[in-house]
């Protein structure tokens, strides 16, 4: 039955920005400089005339989501704009009326062939993949959310349940979810206060003797620095994947550095997460990197929480790439193979036992990827995608409201800080750190939280 609390989207409108990084970031063999981000607005209206108009932010994460061989990097960047523009009209025309995971998903059913439309016209070598395309959607699926959640008055969070959703989750998951719905899954408030994941890069300077020449922003530059000025107990660590002795010399060179500047402070508690970005051939590597490091700094393996994305993204054309063993000693998430249930499932089925959520492969999908985890009992983390501004607290608002997801991850204060501005003062717990944690209880308002 039609419920009062259905919307149609009256009309959608969208803007770009680029914003210029501080320092380069690089990952996954990459290094990136800027970023652009790619803005929306989507007016909607309930079935019973109340109106609010959403917003979504997303950076158009190129590097990440289309590490092409065969184009260069300004071509897979002007693909992912035309086809952001063309999921905005898409939007646009859309006709029907429903909860935001149904209109969503009947918009998702179009990705593929706006896709193909795009790369025919731009003439691309290759199709967009679809990485790329959940990230050119997200924006849209922010909005779509967001103004839901501001027509009826209401946190999104908690307008999730069977009074406001039409279809319970069997019918974007399994049977196993019949009855079910997204509110079951997730909190009806924020966490007050979440840790944060620091970004150490592969180019980042551990100490004075790795920086050629001082920025002088303002801002801390080494890791010691960053440790004393936000108080941090998280850092992620980008590692290569494709050099065993730099990957293990790099995490035992963050433990040395850390641990002076945590003793200093008097700090005796604090966690890594490791990243290869997909670069690792096999999980052989994966075995000697941890084996390597535990023999080295049997601190700094017990400091590692989990593991991310070892191996290629493209998981059933890497059937040999399992897992089991290294899950055994650690967890094991996938990042960039998780593109919809599917891929989910088979990872399960390859050892992995967690996962990583984002905001940029699109909120219903975070949601309902949240859901599955959580059933299946699996490690679940939230990345960031270097999100400036709007982008970072929409990010920030999943972690807070799935009640599994233990830390939040936020590159944007260190690499592109331009981003934050406006932001920082309306929400300064969430962008000034002191304590190592963000304030995720300011994330309580209408629509997304903020």
């Amino acid at each position: 039955m039609p419920k009062p609390s259905d919307v149609r989207l009256l009309e959608v409108r969208s803007s770009t920005e680029t914003i210029s990084y501080r320092a380069p970031i690089k990952f996954g063999g990459r290094v990136v400089t800027e970023a652009v981000n790619f803005n929306v607005e989507i007016d909607v209206e309930t079935r019973d005339g109340r109106r609010a108009t959403g917003l979504g932010s997303m950076p158009l994460g190129n590097a990440w989501s289309w590490p092409s061989k065969l184009l260069a990097s300004d071509q897979t960047l002007a693909a992912m704009l035309e086809l952001s523009r063309e999921m905005v009209a898409a939007a646009g025309k859309h006709r029907g009326q429903g909860d935001p995971l149904e209109i969503t998903h009947e918009l998702a059913d179009q990705h593929a062939g706006l896709s193909a439309e795009v790369k025919k016209r731009l003439s691309l070598a290759e199709p967009i993949p679809r990485l790329a395309q959940l990230v050119c959607a997200s924006p849209v699926e922010a909005a779509i959310h967001d103004g839901f959640g501001k027509a009826l008055g209401q946190n999104s969070y908690n307008v999730l349940g069977k009074e406001f959703i039409n279809a319970d989750l069997a019918n974007y998951l399994t049977p196993d979810f019949r009855g079910e719905f997204l509110d079951r899954y997730t909190l009806r408030q924020p966490k007050p206060r979440m840790p944060l994941y620091h970004l150490v890069g592969a180019l980042d300077p551990l100490t004075d003797a790795d920086v050629p020449k001082r920025l002088n922003d303002g801002l801390p530059e080494t890791l010691p620095e960053w440790i004393n000025d936000n108080g941090l107990t998280h850092l992620k660590i980008k590692l290569n994947g494709d050099d065993l002795a730099w990957d293990v010399n790099r995490v035992v060179s963050v433990e040395q550095v850390a641990a002076a500047a945590q003793k200093a402070r008097g700090c005796t508690a604090w966690n890594y997460s490791v990243d290869f970005n997909e670069r690792c051939e096999n999980v052989e590597y994966v075995l000697a990197f941890v084996n390597q490091v535990r023999e080295r700094s049997p601190a700094a393996f017990n400091r590692i929480q989990y593991i991310e994305q070892p191996t290629h993204r493209d998981l059933a054309a890497h059937p040999e790439a399992r897992m089991h063993a290294a899950a055994k000693i650690k967890p094991v998430v996938i990042d960039e193979s998780l593109v919809d249930l599917s891929s989910l499932l088979l990872a399960r089925e390859m050892g992995y036992c967690g996962v990583a959520l984002k905001a940029c492969k699109g909120q219903s999908e975070a949601l309902l990827m949240g859901a599955a985890a959580q059933k299946f009992g699996m490690f679940l983390c939230v990345q960031d995608l270097t999100c400036p501004g709007r982008s970072f607290l929409h990010s920030a608002s999943i972690s807070a409201r799935i009640p599994t997801v233990a830390a939040i991850e936020g590159n944007s204060r260190q690499y592109c800080p331009v981003g934050n501005k406006g932001f920082d003062q309306k929400f300064p717990g969430m962008f000034r750190i002191t304590d190592g944690t963000v304030e995720t209880a300011l994330l309580n308002g209408p629509g997304l939280g903020f």
